[in-house]
């Protein structure tokens, strides 16, 4: 069933107002000169078959997660950070139904071309998005997701997207995280059975009815210290639960 996430907080709408009709009037400049591209709205027809099948495939994969680990991911009534991986981002919106019980989610997704796909995926299985990334619209994102988080609602972020390095914790996270001191879970999702895609990262679809190990570690605000060192522990802490178990066919960059 389709879940019904409430309306942006109005602090969101504003810093988004400008931006809103992309999807049927193409991207928009920004004082920045930078663009947030959309999708046109003929083409979100093509999505919603796409979205059903998602359904019915993420409700075939078994998630196991350890006990103790469970009380993490579960606590509500505290915005919370998850991050994980962009290769891992398949089973984000499934996680937030099965664990979260569809409390709404912000996903910070890139401000291109195919960004504008995913953020419109996203949107069709109950996932709101914010538009940006380290490289363009960085700080005007960060401020979205800030208020996001003051509202009461949970936000995503994948350290390495849109472009990697993949496995390369930037920096960015910390700066979100450290000025709301929201509590940051760093997601572990273990694919014992998957496929992986040849994109930058090694984009991975696990195989319908295969068995997902996912972890959840809970990180303090008080752990977030100067940017480059945490980036680095964490980013080290983030790929001990994320195991490869699967070669990646990654494309060489020319």
């Amino acid at each position: 069933m389709h879940r019904c996430v409430p309306a942006n907080p109005p602090c969101v709408n504003a810093a988004r107002q400008a931006r809103v009709n992309c999807a049927t009037r193409g991207p928009l400049k920004t004082p920045s000169d930078n663009y947030v591209h959309g999708i046109k709205l003929w083409r979100r027809a093509a999505i919603w078959p796409l979205s059903a099948l998602l359904r019915v495939w993420w409700r075939t994969l078994r998630f196991r997660v350890p006990p103790q680990e469970l009380e993490i991911v579960r606590v509500q009534g505290e915005p919370t950070i998850f991050v994980l991986w962009h290769n891992r981002l398949f089973v984000a919106a499934e996680m937030v139904r099965r664990f979260r019980g569809g409390h709404p989610i912000y996903c910070l997704i890139s401000a291109s071309k195919d960004g504008a796909w995913l953020a419109a995926l996203f949107h069709s299985v109950g996932v709101r998005t914010v538009r940006g990334s380290s490289s363009r619209l960085g700080r005007e994102a960060a401020g979205e997701l800030l208020e996001a988080l003051d509202a009461g609602y949970d936000v995503g972020i994948t350290p390495d997207g849109p472009r990697g390095p993949s496995y390369e914790m930037k920096p960015g996270m910390l700066v979100v995280a450290k000025r709301a001191r929201s509590r940051v879970v760093l997601m572990g999702i273990d694919f014992t059975s998957s496929w992986r895609l040849p994109s930058w990262d090694g984009f991975y679809i696990p195989k319908p009815f295969s068995v997902i190990n996912m972890r959840f570690l809970l990180v303090s605000p008080g752990e977030i210290a100067g940017r480059d060192e945490s980036a680095l522990e964490l980013g080290a802490r983030l790929a001990g639960i994320n195991p490869d178990r699967t070669p990646a066919p990654v494309r060489k960059r020319g």
